[in-house]
């Protein structure tokens, strides 16, 4: 039974409800807002009241479906017109609105509603009428229930395409409005709600007026740079085109820094009145202007804008110049610009050559600007990837590089910390809990690789649709057993060969790139340790190749070809005291280029 509680109370709603017998009406309730309370934190109820009655109002098959802020009538009767009470209830407060429904009686003889909304349409144009059920169409997709919208011209049904006419989402789009194109037009929605199939129905009087403007367009001024002389005066003309039947209902005015420049024209800096220049051509619409005044110029009238505005119903578009002194010779002004465009290309040069070096001593110059990575909860600063000994691409020389290169400088000398699978596994650890374990404790992957890694002598590409048979054993076994998942597939070899079934390489390219191009959640650096052919490269999983050409990889072969060029200038007694030469004979140097990239 609805009581009189102590609640604030925002009255009868002003918009009102209109509807038909046998039609389906929505009332809505307007207190869950923002304005009212803060329903975001704050839990609340709604119940809806009969104003006449008191009694609460429930859903009830067939007729009427209560849904939190929404009152639905699913057949109208005369009956049901009525004012109908929300209250809202937090835990601390109540709220009290009323919604009016007015249900009338279709007029005699006549298609559509009674009541009508009025909508205008212009003459010679493409225009369009919108269906005002915009709130019922909002609220049923809020259901996840589909609706359909049909359109009618009094009495006849308007077929989508046809006639000139084209439904356009909520809206009927009229091609080349014409004064025939005036008349009642009705937007019929038909949905199924609460197991009833309804409709609801608005009704639009269009009327067709013949003068239009449409958005003016500023011809002049042209946001320009003007260069004037001081002590002279100075004209400038606002040249405004207002495409359209009629006349335009079109303001001009010109504006400072202050505002609106005055007609006064006892003024120094004045605007004169706008005038409609004589249509010239065949365009339809028409010329504007207005002119700004400076009597005699001075030092403040210069370095600044001076906007052109014009005000319509279709938009505010604006032009600008600004002034500037006049310089006789304009040498020294050429100068600075030249001495700033040298000076911008000389240091986009340096950066581009110096890139890494100021990038590394910026980190060691404003540490505060990095964060504190001890606090993140990873045990490796990188995970170092490379094909193990039972891997189609093992290489004895990858391997050193691997076990000692890398060691020897990012651990040694750059206090870096590195999980390595050939060292710091655990004894007896399954393959893929090691491998899942270690990267998720690592920020950063280093998939070391050579053009072997991923291809064999036979380039013969063998892919498993299975992307779940991952061992966990990680035993040797034949070729002609191994499966590769989807998005990381590996080529094989003769069936003789005795490789892993499920290699550590293919499950740490897995595990890498699914975090790093599906979840974002790590980086991998690509560490490439031998020149890569095109013809290689094809033979590269497509994640390896997307990842490469995305961000690139730090080359050792670079630096390899640099240390060659050295190694012609030296003896042969030098040579045999490097010991072998090999292509991946490490450069232990933290100083040079490879390791600072890296």
């Amino acid at each position: 039974m609805y009581v009189a509680e102590n609640c604030t109370d925002y009255k009868l709603q002003f918009e009102r409800v209109f509807s038909v017998p046998g039609d389906v009406a929505m009332l809505r309730s307007t207190l869950v807002s923002s304005d009212v309370f803060d329903f975001k934190t704050v839990p609340y109820n709604i119940t809806w009241y009969n104003s006449v009655s008191g009694q609460e109002i429930s859903s009830q098959a067939g007729h009427i479906l209560v849904h939190e802020d929404t009152l639905w009538f699913l057949k109208v009767t005369m009956n049901d017109s009525g004012d109908y009470v929300t209250i809202l209830r937090t835990p601390s407060h109540c709220y009290r609105e009323a919604s009016r429904l007015v249900v009338e009686e279709r007029l005699p003889g006549e298609c559509g509603m009674p009541r009508k909304a009025e909508q205008l349409l212009t003459k010679g144009v493409t225009d369009n009428l919108s269906c005002p059920l915009r709130n019922e169409m909002n609220k049923l997709n809020s259901y996840n229930i589909s609706s359909s919208i049909k359109w009618y011209r009094g009495c006849d049904s308007i077929e989508d395409g046809t006639g000139g006419y084209e439904y356009w989402g909520t809206r009927l789009k009229i091609i080349s409005v014409e004064l025939q194109h005036k008349g009642t037009y009705t937007c019929t929605l038909t949905f199924t709600l609460g197991g009833i199939e309804g409709s609801v129905s608005e009704t639009i009087n269009a009327e067709v007026k013949e003068s239009y403007s449409l958005v003016p367009q500023v011809h002049e001024p042209s946001n320009e740079v003007i260069k004037a002389q001081s002590g002279y005066n100075f004209t400038k003309r606002c040249l405004v085109f207002v495409p359209g039947v009629g006349k335009p209902f079109v303001d001009i005015y010109w504006l400072d820094k202050d505002g609106f420049i005055d007609t006064n024209t006892s003024h120094r800096v004045h605007m004169l009145e706008q005038r409609l220049l004589p249509q010239n051509g065949s365009s339809k619409g028409a010329w504007l202007e207005t002119w700004l005044i400076f009597s005699e110029l001075r030092e403040e009238d210069f370095y600044v804008n001076y906007t052109c505005r014009a005000y319509s119903d279709r938009g505010f578009p604006e032009r600008y110049f600004s002034l500037q002194p006049e310089d006789p010779s304009g040498i020294a002004i050429g100068s600075v610009l030249g001495g700033m465009m040298v000076l911008f290309i000389i240091t986009v040069t340096l950066y581009y050559l110096f890139k890494i070096e100021i990038v590394l001593w910026f980190r060691r110059a404003f540490p505060v600007f990095y964060k504190n990575k001890d606090l993140d909860g990873k045990l490796y600063d990188a995970y170092v990837a490379y094909p193990q000994p039972c891997d189609l691409g093992f290489s004895k020389d990858v391997e050193t590089f691997a076990l000692q290169t890398l060691p020897h400088v990012l651990e040694k000398a750059c206090d870096y910390k590195l999980f390595i699978a050939g060292r710091d596994c655990l004894p007896g650890q399954a393959m893929v809990d090691s491998v899942e374990e270690n990267i998720q404790a690592s920020r950063r992957v280093l998939l070391l690789y050579t053009a072997s890694s991923f291809t064999t002598k036979r380039h013969t590409s063998s892919t498993s649709s299975n992307n779940n048979n991952i061992s966990k054993s990680g035993e040797c076994g034949d070729e002609s057993q191994r499966h590769a998942s989807d998005s990381f597939s590996i080529t094989s070899s003769d069936v003789s060969d005795k490789v892993c079934t499920d290699t550590r390489q293919q499950l740490e390219c897995v595990a890498a790139m699914h975090r790093v191009l599906i979840e974002g959640s790590l980086k991998v650096v690509l560490v490439e340790l031998e020149e890569i052919t095109p013809a290689q490269l094809a033979l590269f999983p497509e994640s390896v190749r997307h990842l490469r050409k995305k961000q690139g990889a730090v080359c050792w072969w670079k630096n390899q070809r640099t240390r060659q060029r050295w190694k012609t200038c030296m003896s042969g007694a030098d040579v045999e005291k490097t010991g072998k030469d090999s292509q991946l004979s490490a450069s232990l140097s933290p100083s040079s280029r490879f390791w600072k990239e890296l």
